[in-house]
């Protein structure tokens, strides 16, 4: 029920929202066409190089009380792109402390070696350094949330919607 409420909600017209973040979100779907949201039924890497695929995702994550996931993933590919030295010890802190980190707000799902690899290299982070886990996150996405969210109403009604 809350999918088909959010997904609803979503759909609405822009001009009915009440804060500018759902505003924002409200009108990135107004502009979808059924056949982007058909393309996400191609590949997660499909899915997640669309900004309309990427959005609906997270909002189904959402639901699934899941979506650590998706932020950890665009937070590494926010941090592969950083090109200051200095930027990449405080970005790579900050990833840390809200994703890998015991206890962390967002902690995502991480086996214990490839959660102390990171702590081992966090005096001294370089771009790769969240790789692994990035990796590990995406494959779990992809062979568990992914398929879940094409065989959901949420995805399902969105497409009808749209035709």
């Amino acid at each position: 029920k809350e999918m088909k409420t959010r997904l609803s909600f979503l759909l609405q017209k822009p001009e009915t929202s009440n804060t500018p973040q759902k505003r924002n979100e409200r009108t990135l779907f107004a502009r979808l066409s059924h056949e982007e949201a058909l393309e996400w039924g191609r590949s997660l890497d499909v899915l997640l190089t669309h900004k309309h695929g990427l959005a609906a995702f997270r909002a189904f994550l959402h639901t699934e009380f899941s979506e650590e996931n998706i932020d950890f993933w665009v937070a590494c590919e926010d941090f592969k792109n950083t090109k200051s030295r200095l930027k990449v010890g405080v970005k790579a802190r900050k990833i840390f402390a809200e994703f890998v980190g015991f206890q962390a707000p967002k902690e995502i799902n991480l086996d214990s070696h490839t959660r102390e690899v990171i702590m081992r290299n966090l005096p001294h982070p370089t771009i790769a350094c969240f790789d692994t886990a990035q990796k590990r996150i995406y494959s779990l996405m992809e062979k568990d949330s992914y398929p879940r969210f094409l065989k959901s109403h949420f995805y399902l009604d969105l497409v009808k919607q749209l035709q």
